[in-house]
């Protein structure tokens, strides 16, 4: 009997780190993301992004992303990492479901 527990235990323990491994690399990459729309296009490249204007308002490109669009972009990804949590654990919450059902 304490094998199999065991066995449970450290199939479990297996399967709580592919789930924080995969946040990690889930919020890796959505902060990567952030940060090339925020630091990138809202300062590193805004002289690029300033030769080209919005339509309708005249503002340029590289003001627009400072000043919204990374605010904009922020919104987008933690909607994301919405989605994407609730996806992985829905698919975490069934691989505990079935090493309990085996264990």
């Amino acid at each position: 009997m304490s094998d199999s527990t065991d066995t449970a235990g450290s199939k479990a323990a297996a399967a709580l780190r592919r789930y924080w491994r995969a946040n990690i690399r889930i919020m890796a990459v959505l902060l990567g993301l952030w940060a090339v729309a925020g630091l990138g296009a809202g300062i590193l490249f805004a002289d690029t992004l300033n030769a080209y204007r919005i339509s309708g308002t005249g503002f340029p490109l590289g003001f627009w992303f400072a000043h919204q669009g990374s605010i904009i972009v922020f919104v987008l990804l933690i909607l994301a990492y919405c989605l994407y949590m609730n996806r992985l654990d829905n698919r975490h919450r069934r691989e505990l479901e079935t090493i309990r059902q085996e264990g």
